[in-house]
């Protein structure tokens, strides 16, 4: 399974790519990260992530595309931006066919590292442990795009067996049964 991580931000986006299945030893495949001007206004910066993301896509063309769920934070400007970023790289692959997964901060952290609360530097050491890299990714936002890659290539199958678990018990409910007709036809 080939998955393309996206850490969402308008200043830095970062991008992994990563292949493998889980339980067996995962490969970086690229990684990096679209950058664009804090100075520039919000129309070029959007266009540039899109742009980004695009060559990505049209580079390592990947199964599925992970995305950081954008969640509240204290700073709305900031979490705006996530959030924008994040519209475009779910657009990008959508408009490609590719299946997208939003994994929140926690998921990511918990399955790379064990916990949902570690900090971006235990995130950034486990990365480069699991990829059998040389020294973590930098900046953060680029190690932060392959443990997305990496928890989604560890969370689908299981994911994917929950929903076909849920999908075969709703089509074997019990049907509640129709009420029988009252007088003149009419239902109850």
């Amino acid at each position: 399974m080939r998955v393309l991580g996206v850490d969402p931000g308008l200043t830095r986006c970062g991008i992994g790519v990563v292949d493998g299945v889980a339980g067996r030893p995962l490969t970086m495949i690229g990684v990096g990260v679209v950058r664009t001007s804090a100075d520039a206004d919000l129309g070029p910066r959007l266009v540039a992530v899109e742009q980004g993301i695009d060559q990505w896509l049209d580079e390592y063309r990947p199964q599925y595309v992970a995305v950081e769920r954008v969640f509240s934070q204290h700073n709305v400007r900031t979490v705006m931006g996530t959030a924008q970023a994040s519209a475009v790289a779910i657009l990008c692959a959508s408009r490609r066919g590719i299946p997208v997964a939003l994994h929140t901060p926690s998921e990511v952290k918990a399955a790379v590292t064990g916990s949902g609360r570690a900090d971006k530097a235990q995130v950034g050491a486990m990365v480069t442990r699991l990829l059998r890299l040389a020294a973590p990714p930098r900046p953060a936002d680029a190690a932060d795009a392959l443990a997305l890659a990496i928890c989604h290539i560890w969370r689908a199958p299981a994911q994917n067996r929950l929903q076909q678990a849920v999908a075969l018990h709703t089509s074997k409910a019990p049907r509640t049964p129709k009420a029988p007709p009252g007088p003149k036809g009419r239902t109850a």
